[in-house]
């Protein structure tokens, strides 16, 4: 998250105590947003944690915007996300036409050629035409021509600042909508050289956008629709807590039945503490492994495996469903982890999604079962310890997220402080990996179960 205090409008200061309905205040925000694109502003930023809606708020500025008589082109970071947006539009408006630019190897999806009102091109001319214009920010970098009066960049936290020089000059004025607590963007260069400059390119678009115009208005959503009650206040206070949000469920509104009945084994009570709270800590004796420590490997996808044994069936605002392969995901920190725990499900590896935090950024399953960036380790590296990597994997469910872990985390976190470089002019981030993992594993510590020896 970045540091610092940003204009928030009045509308956005509403917190998690506030009297009004998780609806009423999370339309309130928007209506807000929606007013402030109406007003003398060269952009407008709005902060959403997990499941806040901001695809939703994506659809509705766009067809907001459209509807004003404005021509727009949109801005995201993946191919994934260009695709759910222009099916999410031509969905909910499919008046509204709609461009989507790509590039030549680019293999339309069924998700783009449902929709009568999209047409797909290479090239901007050929679509210009068209009301909304979507690409991800490469394809727009390589424009050396054409101009909207509005963009949206979508998961602008992940956008690094030098990809939006080379696209402002498309625009007039943008909609920023992006979460703070996620994922920064990353390179595999050596960036230190950047470090402390107002427009180092490793920082988030939109920490150089507010740097350089500090009175531009900020947005926060204030109510996560994904995340339970039992999920909401730990993730929160762990990554915002300064611009916490609440949940749009209460304590009693979800709940995750077990079909069958288990063996009194550590992976069934692991499950069916995960099922009662919606935590659930596994934790394997204290030692220190490999990367793809075989034995953790193993009770991750053992965990999975036996949630879906169960016969998992989600009760909540959208009724009763039973929690099939295809909603529940397991999140680990490293492509190696991710390929052994494929290996580990056997059977299920087809049907379980299995992958790096930084490729579920963005995705909601019902369970989630976690491999912790820190089981395990002799050390702390920056790369573990990075807030936004726990973040994504402990705020991916509706239901319950399992946990994976070695004794001793606390301790190694304990030994192995933050030693970082502090240099001038960098933002101090809130909270830093070091503290939110601590939040979250004195949390965790509650719904701790401890494997069979």
């Amino acid at each position: 998250m970045s540091a610092g205090t940003r204009p928030t409008s009045p509308a956005s200061q509403a917190g998690p105590g506030a009297e009004a309905s998780p609806a009423a205040e999370a339309n309130r925000v928007v209506e807000a947003v929606l007013a402030d694109l109406a007003r003398d502003h060269r952009g407008v930023v709005v902060d959403s944690p997990p499941g806040a809606g901001k695809s939703t708020l994506v659809v509705r500025a766009a067809a907001h915007l459209a509807r004003a008589g404005e021509r727009l082109m949109i801005v995201a970071q993946t191919n994934e996300q260009v695709d759910d947006l222009i099916d999410r539009i031509a969905t909910d408006h499919p008046d509204l036409t709609i461009g989507r630019l790509s590039a030549a190897g680019y293999l339309a999806s069924d998700r783009v050629t449902a929709h009568a009102s999209v047409r797909v091109a290479l090239k901007a001319d050929d679509i210009a035409d068209r009301t909304i214009v979507i690409a991800t920010a490469a394809k727009w970098a390589t424009l050396t021509d054409g101009s909207w009066p509005w963009a949206i960049v979508d998961e602008a936290y992940q956008m690094r600042s030098d990809m939006l020089l080379r696209i402002a000059g498309r625009f007039e004025r943008a909609l920023f909508v992006g979460d703070p607590g996620q994922l920064d963007p990353f390179s595999t260069v050596e960036v230190e050289r950047w470090a402390g400059l107002s427009w180092d390119p490793m920082r988030s678009a939109v920490s150089v956008l507010l740097a350089h115009n500090p009175e531009l208005p900020v947005h926060r959503l204030p109510v996560s629709w994904r995340l339970p009650a039992s999920a909401a206040p730990v993730v929160s206070q762990a990554f915002y807590p300064f611009t916490g949000f609440r949940s749009g469920t209460g304590p009693g509104d979800r709940r995750l039945e077990l079909g069958t009945g288990g063996m009194g084994t550590s992976h069934d009570r692991a499950v069916e503490e995960a099922a009662a709270t919606g935590w659930s800590l596994y934790e394997l004796p204290a030692r220190h492994t490999l990367r793809t420590d075989s034995e953790a490997v193993r009770a991750t996808a053992a965990l999975a495996v036996r949630m879906l044994q169960r016969g998992p069936v989600a009760h909540s605002e959208r009724g009763e469903a039973p929690v099939g392969a295809d909603r529940i995901a397991i999140g680990a920190a490293h492509r190696d982890q991710v390929a052994a725990i494929r290996l580990a499900l056997g059977p299920y590896a087809g049907e379980v999604t299995v992958d790096t935090a930084n490729r579920l950024q963005g995705r909601e399953y019902d369970v989630t079962v976690v491999l912790h960036p820190l089981s395990g380790r002799r050390d702390a590296t920056a790369f573990h310890l990075e807030s936004g990597r726990l973040c994504v994997l402990a705020s991916r469910h509706r239901h319950a997220c399992l946990v994976v872990a070695r004794a001793g985390i606390p301790e190694l976190l304990d030994a192995h402080p933050s030693a970082e470089p502090v240099r001038l002019g960098v933002p101090v981030r809130f909270p830093d990996g070091w503290e939110a993992n601590q939040a979250v594993l004195a949390r965790l510590g509650e719904h701790r179960v401890r494997a069979d020896t």
